[in-house]
């Protein structure tokens, strides 16, 4: 272990694959393609190929490319929607002045991920143009100037799903201009979500893939080409890093070795496991809720009741961030009582650990 990892709190993450807490763990195979990388020259161009064409055998796009995160290629792809491959529109970036600028998109998909999606948007100069239903943004579009239409599948976002992605790819389709879809952890999607007509899909290399930090871009050629292209304007703070590339390249050859059937069921076991073992704690209700989006396996959600703990689920998420270990949980629930457990980045090792320190962040109320 180097000095600086040993003087850093460990991290039980029970939230799933959150920024704030390093995103994911990547395979000793993945680290090591990334550490080989580090140590050598390439043309970045070459690896960027390389990188975009496994991603599209892989997903089954039309052609595929790599931005620093999937953050940033929000960002670029709306600008992609823009600018296309003009020399001249790509240089102007973010002035939009004579160009369709309005990117339609859903109220409910106003989500925030340590930033607002709708600054992702403003950062290409683009305009975000938010409604609350598909009928509304028809209307929106009769004035013009659109540039993309914008979905999110995410649990964040509210009713969101193939259904409702399907709806606004009619309405992208009436406007005829290109649906730009962000699901960034829904990498075990990806050819189902590349196969629903989206123009580009974004996903985040990071999350359940567990490269690097990289967003990648999956979708129609052309418009692939115009994203990589915004590297060379405002995406040049936003350019993916040698080592990512080689990161998530080795990351896809780990996938294709990993059983997604084998995967599934040990996260139901730990959610299982856990359950019982919460099961007869004092101001603790427990109930397991399936992934909204199809991804096959459960979260754990904890009703804290404060009368009989002697904390509310804010205060314990404050406890769990302020413990060593740290144990991260999602908090977007506390305002309900509840926080959320997803297991998929914790290991069998770590379950003991993890209740312990629930335990302790609990121990000052009268109840475990």
């Amino acid at each position: 272990m180097s000095h600086l990892s040993g003087s850093l709190r460990r991290v039980i993450n029970a939230w799933g694959t959150p920024t704030p807490f390093g995103v994911s763990r990547s395979d000793a195979a993945v680290a090591q393609a990334a550490a080989d990388m580090l140590q050598r020259h390439v043309v970045m161009a070459e690896l960027q190929a390389r990188t975009g064409q496994a991603l599209a055998a892989w997903s089954g796009a039309e052609a595929a490319c790599v931005t620093h995160c999937s953050a940033s290629a929000i960002t670029l792809a709306v600008a992609a929607c823009m600018s296309g491959l003009d020399g001249a529109r790509i240089a102007q970036l973010p002035d939009v002045r004579g160009l369709p600028h309005r990117v339609l998109m859903l109220a409910s998909h106003q989500v925030n991920y340590g930033h607002a999606i709708k600054q992702a948007v403003r950062l290409a100069g683009a305009r975000p143009v938010p409604c609350a239903t598909v009928e509304d943004l028809d209307a929106a579009a009769a004035t013009g100037s659109v540039a993309c239409v914008l979905a999110v599948e995410s649990h964040l976002a509210p009713g969101c799903g193939p259904a409702q992605t399907a709806a606004l790819l009619a309405l992208a389709r009436r406007v005829d201009v290109p649906l730009v879809l962000d699901a960034a952890a829904q990498d075990w999607r990806a050819a189902e979500l590349v196969g629903s007509g989206a123009s580009l899909v974004l996903l985040s290399g990071q999350k359940y893939l567990r490269a690097p930090t990289a967003g990648l871009v999956l979708g129609r050629a052309a418009l692939v080409a115009a994203v990589d292209a915004q590297h060379g304007g405002i995406g040049r703070g936003m350019k993916p890093t040698k080592e990512a590339l080689a990161g998530v390249l080795a990351a896809l050859q780990a996938r294709v070795g990993t059983s997604r059937v084998d995967w599934l069921a040990a996260q139901q076991l730990k959610v299982a496991a856990l359950e019982h073992d919460l099961a007869d704690w004092p101001g603790v209700q427990t109930h397991r809720e399936p992934d909204p989006l199809r991804g096959g396996f459960d979260r754990l959600w904890l009703a804290i009741d404060p009368v009989i703990t002697g904390v509310d689920a804010a205060a314990l998420v404050r406890r769990l961030r302020d413990a060593d270990p740290v144990i991260a949980v999602a908090p977007h629930r506390v305002a309900q009582g509840l926080i959320g457990l997803e297991l998929s980045g914790v290991d069998d090792s770590e379950m003991a650990d993890l209740c312990a320190g629930l335990q302790r962040a609990l121990v000052n109320g009268t109840g475990v």
